[in-house]
């Protein structure tokens, strides 16, 4: 559905109707558009710089408790542990259970004993 015509405002010229739009000229004079990136740069990847003590995280405890909905907790180990709970009683013994599993996760347990 097309919109009426409006009324020629006092001191306006017309405005033209929908014209088809047209390329804008070159800026530099050089008759032919610029291309950007023309040559692909190769990027480098270098390993990290930062010099580390050998530790590096295994396992992770989420937990979100959003005012006034349920909390949940998710604990999540390289070892393949990959628990979720939602309640209060729940999250607060998967935040236990979690603290537990440092003790007796195999990954872990070979990392403390390659330090002794």
């Amino acid at each position: 559905m097309s919109t009426p015509p409006r009324p020629r405002l006092e001191g306006h010229p017309p405005t033209p109707g929908p014209r088809i739009a047209e390329p804008a000229g070159a800026a530099s004079g050089g008759g032919a558009p610029k291309v950007v990136g023309r040559k692909a740069v190769p990027v480098a990847v270098r390993p990290d710089q930062q010099t580390g003590d050998g530790r590096y995280p295994i396992a992770w405890l989420t937990i979100s408790a959003p005012r006034g909905a349920t909390p949940s907790a998710t604990s999540v180990c390289e070892c393949g542990r990959n628990l979720f709970a939602a309640g209060h009683r729940k999250a607060l013994a998967l935040i236990a259970d979690h603290a537990d599993h440092k003790a007796r996760c195999p990954l872990r347990a070979d990392q403390e004993g390659a330090a002794a």
